[in-house]
């Protein structure tokens, strides 16, 4: 325990204020190696009609050309596992869904001449109508853009979205003294890590693949690479190095497979550096979400129920959406107990670039919807904005929208503690409220019935 509440020393701090961390790109490259630049789509949305290497393999210094019949399983989902099915090609095949996405990876003597060949490839498209607003994604006229239509429908027990229902939402409306209804938009965030995406494949003698990653997940990364390229663990070796910034958008990294594959088919070390052009472009970012949310309120401040729509831009590929709109949904009250609840959450597709994890993966943008929306409720019934929020506050034997009975929550002290820090005083009976389960004015009709048994706890 001698760590707890003691101030230590950031273990790798020197090395960053000094400069002498060692990165992936810091890694020395063996003798030989090649460097790795990708054929991108040029369109939001296309088919493709042909694609002609001939000038670009013919190029001196070009020593291979990947492409997706170069990938043993070119589609695997990065939660195959979990059950969600695979839908994004490592490599694009006959059609393209977002702007930059992957054709083809040129294997060169050095960047430039990579670079070159890429500019010399013939690629002849037939484009197509994109969507880029989620909100007409269910409109009659709207574009088809993906093989299960517009959203996400694999859910278990065959459902298109997220859904949670609690108590008589209906009845808690029709009771209300007021509804209070707000739209809340949190729109996308490139990570901008420090460091681009960037990875060095060197191939032994034994066939073994050393993977110099900057990945976030090491085990994930090598069970994505093995899937893609039908190896076994024990012919992969991955070397993480300190990871130059990540957030979330380095658990999905592509350039670990793609460079594999290439070392595999020019026999040679490749080294993949995405430019800061291509990380900006088409590196994932977080979600942009359209939420709508509906409370039906006494005029003392009670939140009797609540209706709440949410639609997740998944972009062009499902990736890690349906689990970060999974926890979106566990978290859609925030950090308070509501008695009656009808949340329908989905995952849209979109011709953007695919999304992934970001800091607090899904509950950032249902928190800071939330609590604007409290805000708005406080203004509206002209109610103190501390007090609305511990009147509501999770208790200890409350229960959360999807049935967990509460045991230690923590919303209350951490309540008081923003009051405190801000100067705020708060009414006395607000200021010595504890989590405790509720009783008396705090445990109104409206909530009774929906505690567990305190033998529980």
């Amino acid at each position: 325990m001698k760590s707890v509440g003691a101030s230590l020393p950031k273990y790798d701090g020197i090395g960053h204020v000094t400069g002498t961390t060692v990165y992936v790109d810091d890694v020395p490259t063996p003798n030989g190696t090649l460097w790795a630049k990708a054929l991108r789509s040029p369109a939001h949305r296309a088919n493709i009609k042909r694609i002609d290497y001939t000038k670009a393999a013919a190029l001196p210094g070009v020593h291979a050309i990947v492409t997706h019949e170069d990938i043993p399983v070119n589609t695997y989902g990065h939660l195959s596992g979990l059950g969600v099915p695979a839908d994004e090609p490592l490599l694009a095949e006959s059609e393209l869904r977002y702007l930059g996405q992957p054709i083809a990876l040129v294997v060169a003597e050095s960047e430039a001449i990579a670079a070159e060949a890429v500019a010399a490839i013939t690629l002849e498209l037939e484009e197509l109508e994109p969507l880029f607003d989620i909100r007409k994604a269910w409109d009659p006229g709207a574009p088809q853009i993906h093989q299960w239509g517009n959203w996400y429908t694999q859910f278990e027990g065959g459902l298109d979205r997220r859904q949670i229902r609690k108590g008589d939402v209906d009845a808690a409306f029709d009771r209300a003294d007021l509804i209070v209804e707000g739209v809340y938009r949190p729109q996308a965030i490139e990570h901008v890590p420090m460091e681009t995406q960037v990875c060095l494949v060197v191939p032994e003698p034994s066939g073994k693949l050393v993977i110099h990653s900057c990945t976030q997940a090491m085990y994930f990364s090598m069970g994505v690479v093995a899937a893609h390229l039908q190896l076994p663990l024990n012919k992969l070796k991955f070397v993480g190095g300190t990871v130059g910034g990540g957030f979330g958008g380095k658990v999905d990294t592509a350039t670990e497979t793609l460079c594999a594959v290439a070392a595999r088919k020019a026999r040679r070390p490749v080294k993949w550096r995405w430019t800061r052009e291509e990380e900006f472009l088409v590196s994932s970012t977080r979600a942009p979400w359209h939420v709508e949310i509906a409370d039906a309120v006494s005029k003392d401040g009670w939140i009797l129920g609540r209706k709440m729509l949410t639609l997740h831009d998944s972009g062009a590929y499902a990736r890690f959406s349906p689990y970060g709109l999974t926890k979106h949904s566990f978290h859609h009250t925030g950090a308070y107990t509501i008695p009656n609840l009808r949340f329908d959450g989905y995952v849209v597709f979109s011709n953007r670039v695919p999304t992934t994890a970001m800091r607090g993966f899904g509950v950032t943008s249902v928190s800071y919807s939330t609590e604007i929306h409290l805000q708005r409720i406080a203004h509206e019934l002209k109610i103190d904005p501390y007090e609305i929020r511990l009147k509501n506050a999770n208790r200890i034997g409350d229960t959360t929208g999807n049935g967990v009975v509460i045991t230690d929550p923590s919303t209350v002290s951490t309540i008081q503690m923003v009051a405190e820090a801000a100067g705020d005083e708060l009414k006395g009976d607000y200021r010595t409220m504890t989590s405790a389960m509720r009783t008396g004015d705090l445990l109104p009709e409206h909530l009774v019935g929906q505690l567990g048994n305190p033998e529980d706890h």
